[in-house]
C-alpha cells in the first residue's frame, strides 16, 4: 500500500510548534507572553509589506523597480496595543506619499483601549477594577480619574441620545423609577432614575429617556413631559405608571386626553406593605377577584366585598384601592391583549433588572453624571435585544383604533 502523502504543516501550526517546545513556555501566561512579544515583529512586517506595495518592488529588488520613489529609512514610534506597549519603526518614503493604514499618522492607541475601559464600566466595574483589567491586558497604568475622563467621552453621546427627535404618537409610554444612591453638595443622598419607555404605532418600544430627579413632584414630572414635546411628541394614548407623585396633575397639563393607567403590580405591592406576613398569600390571592374581574363594576364590587366582610382587618390598605380607582380601572374598558400590555409597568422591571445587575457593586456615585453614564450603556445594551413587535399587535392597534381613531389617523394615515 502507498503510503499516504503528509500533510504540509502551515506557517500558523509551524509557529504554533516552535512556542510550544520552547523550554521557556511552562504554563498559559507564558504562551501569552511569547504571543505578546511576537505582536511588535508581526506588525513590522506588515508595514513592510504595506510600503512594499505603495512603491511596487520589494526591498533591495531595484531591478523591478519602476517608481521615481523610494524608502527613506524609519521613524521611531510608540504605541499601545491590546498586548501592551511597543516600539515600532514606521518605514517612510523619500516623496512622503505613504501613508500606514494599519496606524494612522497621528493614532499611537492601536488597541481601541477607551473603547475596552467604557465596555468594562458598561458592566459595572468599579474604576479601581478597571485599571487593574488595563493594566493586566494593556501594561498600562491608568488612574482612577483618568478612567473617568475617558468614560466621560460619551456624555455627548448620552446628551444627543437624550435630545433625539421622537415620534409624533405612541400608544402606550411607561414610566417607573429606580433609587440610587448619589453623592451631591459633598453629601451622599437618595436619587431616583425615572425611565420612560414607548410603544409606537408599529408595535416597538423604545426608550424615550432617562431621567434623574430628587423629588417626585408634578413641576419635575411636568418638565419630563415638556422634553418629550419638545422633541416631537404630540399624542400619548395611554400612559401605565406607577403611582408616581403629581404625575396625574402633570399628564393633564400637558397631554390633557392621554388614558393614565395605574400600575396593578406596583399597587399590589403597596398594599402588602400594611399586612401581616402569614396574610400575604390569601389576600393576593382574592385581590385577583378585582383585577381580573371581567369589567369594572364586578371588579369595584368584589372590591367593596373583600374590604367590608374578609379582609375588615385590612380596610384601610384595601381603602389605596378605592382611593386610586380612577387610575386603577381604566384598563377594564380594553380586551385582553390591550390589557396585558397597560396594566403593569413590567416592561421596565425587566430594564430595571438589569440597571442592579450593573450597579450591585456601587455603594454610591460621585455625581449624576456618573449614574446616568451607567445606565445609558446599560440601556443601550439591553435594547439591542429589543427588535421584536408585541405580540397580537395587529389585534392591539385595531382595538386602539375604535377607542382611539381620530387622534391615530391623525398622526399616522395622514401623515
Amino acid at each position: 500500500m502507498a503510503k499516504r502523502k503528509k500533510k504540509e504543516e502551515s506557517n500558523i501550526e509551524k509557529l504554533a510548534k516552535l512556542i510550544a517546545r520552547d523550554p521557556e513556555v511552562n504554563t498559559m501566561k507564558d504562551v501569552y507572553d511569547k504571543i505578546k512579544e511576537l505582536m511588535g515583529p508581526i506588525i513590522q512586517e506588515m508595514l513592510e509589506a504595506e510600503l512594499e506595495d505603495e512603491l511596487g518592488y520589494e526591498k533591495y529588488d531595484k531591478e523591478n523597480k519602476e517608481t521615481d520613489n523610494s524608502r527613506n529609512g524609519y521613524s521611531s514610534k510608540k504605541v499601545r496595543s491590546s498586548m501592551g506597549e511597543m516600539e515600532l519603526k514606521i518605514p517612510r518614503d523619500r516623496k512622503g506619499e505613504y501613508e500606514p493604514k494599519i496606524i494612522p499618522k497621528y493614532k499611537r492607541d492601536i488597541s481601541d483601549i477607551e473603547g475596552r475601559i467604557i465596555g468594562m464600566y458598561g458592566l459595572g466595574l468599579s474604576t479601581k477594577d478597571i485599571a487593574k483589567n488595563v493594566e493586566d491586558i494593556y501594561g498600562v497604568e491608568l488612574s482612577a480619574e483618568m478612567i473617568s475622563k475617558i468614560t466621560n467621552k460619551i456624555l455627548p453621546e448620552i446628551r444627543e441620545w437624550q435630545s433625539r427627535p421622537l415620534e409624533e404618537i405612541y400608544t402606550f409610554v411607561f414610566m417607573d423609577g429606580i433609587v440610587f444612591k448619589v453623592k451631591d453638595d459633598g453629601e451622599i443622598i437618595k436619587k431616583t432614575a425615572y425611565v420612560v419607555i414607548g410603544v409606537n404605532i408599529d408595535g416597538f418600544k423604545e426608550v424615550l429617556g432617562i431621567y434623574i430627579g430628587e423629588i417626585e413632584s408634578s413641576k419635575f414630572w411636568l418638565r419630563v413631559l415638556n422634553d418629550l414635546k419638545n422633541r416631537g411628541v404630540k399624542d400619548i394614548l395611554i400612559a401605565s405608571v406607577d403611582g408616581l407623585t403629581g404625575f396625574p396633575q402633570a399628564i393633564k397639563a400637558a397631554f390633557p386626553d392621554t388614558v393614565v393607567q395605574r400600575c396593578i403590580i406596583h399597587q399590589i405591592r403597596n398594599t402588602l406593605k400594611y399586612v401581616n406576613y402569614k396574610d400575604r398569600k390569601e389576600l393576593v390571592n382574592d385581590l385577583k377577584k378585582v383585577y381580573k374581574a371581567p369589567n369594572k363594576d364586578i371588579a369595584y364590587s368584589n372590591l367593596q366585598d373583600l374590604k367590608e366582610n374578609k379582609w375588615t382587618k385590612y380596610k384601610l390598605a384595601l381603602e389605596s384601592w378605592e382611593k386610586h380607582w380612577e387610575t386603577i380601572s381604566p384598563y377594564f374598558d380594553y380586551g385582553d391583549d390591550v390589557r396585558k400590555i397597560m396594566y403593569t409597568t413590567n416592561v421596565i422591571e425587566s430594564l430595571n433588572r438589569q440597571y442592579r445587575k450593573v450597579t450591585k457593586n456601587k455603594t454610591s456615585f460621585p455625581n449624576d453624571d456618573a449614574l446616568l453614564k451607567i445606565l445609558y450603556l446599560a440601556t443601550i445594551d439591553a435594547t439591542k435585544r429589543w427588535t421584536a413587535r408585541y405580540r397580537n399587535w395587529s389585534k392591539v392597534l385595531n382595538e386602539l383604533s375604535i377607542f382611539f381613531k381620530e387622534r391615530i389617523t391623525k398622526y399616522v394615515y395622514n401623515s
